[in-house]
C-alpha cells in the first residue's frame, strides 16, 4: 500500500481520536451539559441535514428527471424526518421509560428496522442512488458513532451499568473511529479497500446486536435476566434518542453500505468480463 495512503489513514484515526477524547472530557468536566439535551439535539439535527444532504447528492447524480428526483428525494426525506420527529417527541414525554406491560424501547429498535430493511434493500431507485454515490459516504458518515461514547461517561458517574455501558460505548466509539480511515482506504481505491469496509460494516452491526441483547436483558421490565445496576437512564430522554432513534437508523445505513458495496463488486466482475 503506498505509504501517503497509510499515513492519512492513520492521521485520520488520530484526529478522530484526539476529538472524541476532547468531547468525552468536556462531558466529564461539566457534567450538567448532557442533561440539558441542548448537546444531543445539536449533533442529532447536525447528522440528520447531513444524511439528508448526502440523499439529495446522490439523487441528483442517479440521472433522474428534475421531477423525478424531487420526488425520489421527498420519498426517502419525509418519512425519514417523522420518524425522527415521531421518536423525539415520545422520548420527550417519556414514552420509553421502563414501565409495567411490553416494553417499547424494543419496538422502537425493531420496528423501523423491519419496515425499512425491504424498502431499502429492494428498491431499485434506491439501488440507484447507490450506484451513483461515493461507497465512502455511507461509511464515513458513521464517525458520529463516537457519540456513543457518553455510555461511558454515564457508567464513570455511576449512572448506567458497566455490564452495559462498558460495551457498548466501547464498541460505538471503535466504530467511529474507523469509520473516517474505512472511508478514505475506498476514496483512495486502495488494496483490500472494499474487504476492509465490509468488515467495518459487520463490526458494527456486531456492536449493535451486543449492546441490544445487553440493553435489553439488563433494563428494568419483564425480560430483565442481567441482575445488575438497572439500566433505567437508557429510557429517559435525551439518552434514550441512542437507542430509540440513532441504532435503527444506522443499522439502516450498515445494509445500505453492504448493498452498495455488493452491487460495486458486481460491477466491477461485469465489467472485466467485458
Amino acid at each position: 500500500m503506498d505509504q501517503g495512503v497509510v499515513r492519512n489513514t492513520i492521521g485520520l484515526f488520530l484526529l478522530v481520536a484526539a476529538l472524541t477524547a476532547l468531547w468525552l472530557g468536556l462531558n466529564v468536566a461539566l457534567p450538567g451539559m448532557q442533561a440539558t439535551g441542548i448537546p444531543s439535539t445539536v449533533i442529532r439535527l447536525v447528522i440528520h441535514g447531513v444524511i439528508l444532504t448526502g440523499l439529495w447528492l446522490g439523487v441528483a447524480q442517479a440521472g433522474f428527471d428534475p421531477a423525478t428526483r424531487v420526488r425520489v428525494w421527498l420519498a426517502i426525506a419525509l418519512p425519514f424526518t417523522a420518524w425522527l420527529a415521531l421518536v423525539w417527541w415520545l422520548a420527550v414525554g417519556g414514552a420509553f421509560v421502563p414501565r409495567p406491560g411490553v416494553p417499547a424501547l424494543p419496538l422502537a429498535i425493531f420496528l423501523p428496522v423491519l419496515i425499512g430493511l425491504p424498502l431499502l434493500l429492494r428498491s431499485r431507485r434506491v439501488g440507484a442512488i447507490l450506484d451513483s454515490m461515493p461507497p465512502s459516504w455511507l461509511v464515513g458518515l458513521q464517525v458520529y458513532r463516537v457519540f456513543g461514547g457518553i455510555f461511558l461517561v454515564a457508567w464513570s458517574r455511576g449512572g448506567i451499568s458497566g455490564t452495559f455501558a462498558l460495551p457498548a460505548g466501547s464498541g460505538d466509539v471503535l466504530v467511529g473511529l474507523l469509520a473516517l480511515p474505512a472511508a478514505y482506504l475506498l476514496l483512495a481505491g486502495a488494496p483490500g479497500a472494499r474487504a476492509s469496509a465490509i468488515a467495518w460494516n459487520v463490526l458494527g452491526l456486531a456492536d449493535f446486536a451486543i449492546a441490544i441483547g445487553i440493553g435489553i436483558l439488563s433494563a428494568p421490565g419483564p425480560l430483565q435476566l442481567i441482575v445488575d445496576r438497572p439500566n433505567a437512564q437508557l429510557g429517559t430522554f435525551p439518552t434514550v434518542m441512542i437507542p430509540a432513534f440513532a441504532v435503527p437508523s444506522s443499522i439502516l445505513l450498515h445494509a445500505l453500505s453492504l448493498r452498495q458495496l455488493a452491487r460495486q463488486s458486481v460491477r466491477q466482475r461485469d465489467a472485466a468480463k467485458a
